[in-house]
């Protein structure tokens, strides 16, 4: 049976065309679904391909808002519409009461939250997760999904002192961020350029690269170019309702 990664959105940083959506990937597997990343503008996406009352977990890799900002709307439907309570969400320390600020009244029972750190493993239905720490402030966790002995490995915000080699080589998949390209405009601020993601990947013997978190405006096809020739074959520029099957 097939790991599939859906993306519901991929733009980086604040929603913009043609990318929509801020970050957020569906990840299926049996009956198992798992919302990673849900960033403002994947709520709607992720109903577009699964039922929130099917949906089996959330995991939140920081707390910058353009990857959790829509678990306000999830703690709407759950509480208000479908009376979930107990709710699954695996995130780093004290992200509950740092986005709980902005909940009138608190989260109540509606999620419970599971902490993240950098030895973290767990199982969710069946999909197992491993996170490991980026090079990204706050603390920012990349994600490792396996299942049936495919794995997939989503490194979540960085820069180049954290490398998909982290959770070992020979990924099935590697959906890496690639924020900027290699033209020296790259701020001094832990993202990567395609180059980069496609040079960790390649270290990595990685079998496929998808390119995600690109900077609004961002020159698309020459990512591409720039990521493919650094990873030694061809990469997948990441859009909204893409899915891979691994």
């Amino acid at each position: 049976m097939v790991v599939e990664l859906t993306v519901l959105g991929c733009s980086g940083s604040f929603n913009a065309p043609p990318a929509g959506p801020c970050s957020g990937y569906l990840v299926r597997h049996g009956n198992t679904s798992i919302w990673m990343d849900c960033g403002n503008g994947t709520f709607a996406h992720l109903q577009e391909h699964v039922s929130a009352e099917d949906l089996t977990a959330v995991v939140i890799t920081h707390e910058h808002p353009d990857h959790c900002a829509d678990v306000y709307g999830l703690h709407v439907l759950m509480r208000y519409g479908l009376e979930r309570k107990g709710f699954p969400i695996y995130g780093p320390e004290g992200i509950d009461a740092h986005l709980g600020q902005l909940v009138d009244g608190g989260w109540g029972d509606t999620f419970d939250w599971h902490i993240i750190d950098d030895s973290s493993k767990t199982r969710v239905g069946d999909i197992g997760l491993r996170f490991s720490r980026t090079d990204h402030p706050p603390p920012t966790y990349a994600v490792e999904a396996t299942a049936d002995g495919k794995r997939l490995v989503y490194t979540a915000d960085t820069g180049p002192d954290w490398t998909v080699d982290a959770f070992g080589k020979g990924a099935d998949l590697v959906l890496s961020e690639a924020t900027y390209l290699a033209d020296g405009s790259k701020p001094d601020y832990p993202h990567l350029t395609a180059a980069e993601a496609g040079i960790a990947a390649r270290e990595a013997a990685a079998h496929r690269l998808v390119l995600t978190h690109l900077w609004p405006g961002l020159d698309r096809r020459m990512a591409v170019a720039e990521g493919s020739e650094a990873f030694g074959e061809a990469v997948i520029l990441a859009a909204p309702h893409l899915t891979c099957r691994v």
